[in-house]
């Protein structure tokens, strides 16, 4: 007779109970063990260009082939259509011209332009504002990205490779400075994809989807954040991207994220940590309750599609209320308007306005979404200088009329949004 039928029948239901009970626990753990060690490519692959993808993934290709992610850099010899700079009007921050332009960089915001010496390109002195149809100077000056003191003082001096092209290329070559493909290609999110080309499996190939959940966020955050890899120098250059780091592998082992520094408005954050400049997407998302309640940046953004604006999965409100529902205790009770006080069509109504505020500076006047998900209220304005969603939009309002009327909300803790 064996343990179990010694027992008597409550000491087994007991006993089944607690097994029961564990099985879920188990299996999360076999999958988090599976999933870490499957995380990485198959050793000896190799980088194939994201054209080997069309013969099984043709929809999803199709797709991205019309994002910014597969246009990042264009070089106009190739595609005239792609510059969006006035080179036809004589301009003084303009002295290059278009015989110049090796690539073009942008085109949503600000598209810049790089100039080819040897086997490195470089920046030139002006971009052009798409929003404002108008020449900017473009030169980092000192106290500025912490690379800068590593190079010279002109453009000329400080070639794209190390603090641009790992971002806006699949597989960048240190020692040759050359890549598999320009773009967001395919094999930056998915790892070299060699061995799925020749026999395609579940097995072979890195899908975000299936990686546990850092390392899920990390193929994101990998370009959409400032930091700096831990080995600087790297092959005698300062690197201001993630050399070496793969998808599927830990970014933390390739990449520091730029230091919070509570209290301190510098040129990365403000005081109250959000981002205070461009690419601090993941310096933000990681402190965020989104990403503390394992949110994965894929749960909102498909960089196959471009049917909504920032490659959303849906229009902004659909979006955010497929979870945010009233079942949720931090879903939305009641409609869109008795929530944010304003008109159900008008501006302050999309959930983005108070909750993803445009402040963080991509060019002069052009400013991108923080991605904390903190409503800044206007008291930490006046405390610390943080723009906030309220008087970013009633520009002729002052921060003591926001946060009188915020008192006076009657649904709303005035200690959550008025203190």
């Amino acid at each position: 007779m064996n343990r179990l039928d010694r027992l008597g029948p409550s000491s087994l239901l007991v006993r089944v109970s607690i097994l029961r009970a564990a099985a879920p626990c188990l299996a999360l753990l076999l999958s988090l063990v599976a999933a870490a060690h499957a995380a990485g490519p198959p050793a000896g692959s190799t980088y194939t260009g994201s054209a080997s993808c069309t013969p099984c993934h043709q929809r999803e290709f199709d797709g991205w082939k019309q994002t910014r992610m597969a246009n990042v850099v264009r070089d106009p010899k190739v595609d005239p259509s792609a510059v969006l700079g006035d080179f036809t009007t004589p301009n003084p921050l303009r002295s290059f011209t278009l015989d110049d332009v090796a690539f073009v960089y942008g085109s949503r915001y600000k598209q810049r332009y790089f100039a080819r010496r040897g086997n490195d390109y470089y920046p030139l002195p002006a971009q052009w504002d798409i929003a404002q149809h108008k020449w900017l100077p473009y030169h980092v000056e000192p106290g500025a990205d912490w690379w800068v003191p590593y190079y010279g003082p002109s453009n000329l001096d400080r070639p794209t490779g190390p603090t641009c092209d790992g971002c806006h290329s699949v597989n960048y070559n240190v020692d040759t400075h050359r890549v598999t493909e320009w773009n967001v290609g395919c094999e930056k999110c998915h790892g070299p994809g060699s061995a799925h080309v020749a026999h395609p499996t579940r097995d072979n190939i890195v899908n975000p989807a299936r990686l546990d959940f850092v390392r899920a966020n990390d193929v994101c955050i990998q370009c959409h954040s400032q930091g700096r890899p831990p080995g600087n120098p790297i092959a005698g250059r300062y690197y201001d991207w993630p050399v070496g780091f793969v998808a599927g592998e830990r970014l933390a082992d390739f990449w520091r994220l730029e230091e919070l520094k509570p209290g301190i408005t510098d040129f990365y954050q403000f005081a109250d940590l959000t981002g205070h400049k461009n690419r601090m997407q993941g310096n933000d998302y990681v402190q965020s309750t989104m990403y503390h309640r394992n949110v994965r940046c894929f749960d909102c953004h498909d960089v196959h599609n471009a049917r909504n604006q920032s490659n959303l999965i849906a229009p902004v409100n659909a979006l955010c209320l497929t979870c945010h529902t009233s079942k949720n205790a931090a879903g939305l009770h009641g409609t869109v308007s008795e929530h944010t006080h304003h008109g159900q069509d008008s501006p302050g109504s999309q959930c983005v306005a108070c909750h993803m505020p445009a402040i963080e500076q991509t060019i002069q006047n052009t400013y991108v979404a923080a991605h904390t998900f903190r409503f800044i209220s206007p008291v930490e304005t006046e405390q610390t200088g943080i723009p906030n969603p309220c008087t970013s939009c009633h520009k002729d309002k002052s921060t003591r009329w926001a946060i009188e009327q915020l008192h006076n909300w009657e649904n709303t803790s005035p200690w959550r949004v008025a203190n």
